[in-house]
């Protein structure tokens, strides 16, 4: 069971470099997150009835904090490719949510 989930959705700049988008998402930004310390799986889901995706990311980590950290170092650092396609105006909406309870039937 995930401790943490990072949820981000965004969405292509435009209709026309929205293949490229998704080819980025799917093809490497997905492989690529799934390489940092905690992330252990990935998947995208569409809004429905809107062009907008999101991702989400499993976390399993004791330190949701050094996970984020993490995160950004890698970003900043190079260590992943940058966006091809994504929508920056608005930006993409980010959040690490924490487990606090789950229920399955």
């Amino acid at each position: 069971m995930p401790t943490g989930i990072l949820f981000v959705e965004s969405s292509p700049k435009s209709a026309d470099e929205a293949a490229a988008y998704h080819d980025w998402y799917e093809n490497t930004h997905l492989a690529e997150m799934c390489k940092l310390d905690g992330v252990v799986a990935a998947r995208r889901l569409a809004v429905v009835g809107e062009d907008s995706f999101v991702a989400l990311y499993e976390i399993e980590a004791d330190d949701l904090d050094a996970v984020r950290a993490g995160l950004g170092a890698a970003s900043r650092s190079g260590q992943m490719s940058p966006p091809v396609g994504l929508c920056t105006d608005p930006p993409p909406t980010v959040r690490l949510l924490r487990d606090i309870a789950s229920y399955r039937a």
